[in-house]
Order: C-alpha cells, then structure tokens, then sequence
C-alpha cells in the first residue's frame, strides 16, 4: 500500500557492512573482499562469479567454519589502492574502466580470457598501485 502519511525510514549508511564469512576463509585486514557467488564473504582471487565489496576491516579466521560461522567488516564506497599485476598490468588507458581481480590485493588490466571477476572503476594509477572505487 502506497504512503498516506510520513514515514520513520532507517537508513544506514552502507559504508560499513558486516558480512558473513564463507566456510573455510581466512580474510585479512586491508585485502580485497569479495562476495562469492553463494553471497559469503571471502578473499579476492582469480575466479568468475564474485562480487566486489569493497576492503577488509579486520582479520577473520572462519578457517574451520561453516558459511556464515563468522562475521567480519568490510568497509565501501571509497577508492582503494591495490598492487597492480606484473603481468596484466593495469596502464593510463585503463582511467575509467574496469579492472579485475586477480589475488586479495592485486588488480589487472583485463578478465585474463574470462577467468577473473571485475572488481571495480579504475580511478587513479601511481607507480606503486591503482586505485579502485
């Protein structure tokens, strides 16, 4: 039914989101989180059907957990640096496009014949990483 009066609507931020930890991860502060394809947090790597989130907050070991054992913050909705890969590396004609995601903290130029997920819009690249909003 359609509003006839004000309504108290909660609203969060979403900078800061906890997520459940897949079964058997170990996430590291500072790496980049992903959402598997069963919507679980987990570490970046190279694989087809994640979901970018974002970077870890703190270290969760949910190494000899179910899906969901733990929780763990992941902080979005900023740009974050990440090494860029020695091999597919991320250049100046990459601003503005996306780029994928090879480890937990390592981005390259391309989805690598289709075998990595996109992690996000290059916005900046420095000689020590690129950045990733």
């Amino acid at each position: 039914m359609a509003l006839s009066a004000d309504r108290n609507t909660p609203f969060e931020d979403g900078e800061l989101v906890s997520a459940p930890v897949a079964a058997s991860t170990k996430c590291y502060a500072g790496g980049i989180a992903v959402a598997n394809a069963n919507g679980y947090a987990a570490p970046g790597s190279t694989a087809t059907g994640l979901t970018y989130l974002g970077r870890f907050e703190e270290t969760v070991d949910n190494s000899s957990g179910q899906n969901g054992g733990k929780v763990i913050q992941i902080r979005r909705k900023k740009a974050f640096k990440w090494k860029n890969s020695g091999t597919d590396a991320v250049t100046q004609a990459s601003l503005g496009k996306t780029c994928y995601i090879v480890d937990d903290e390592t981005v390259a130029a391309t989805n690598g014949t289709n075998t990595r997920s996109a992690a996000g819009i290059v916005v900046g690249i420095d000689s020590d990483g690129v950045w990733v909003q």
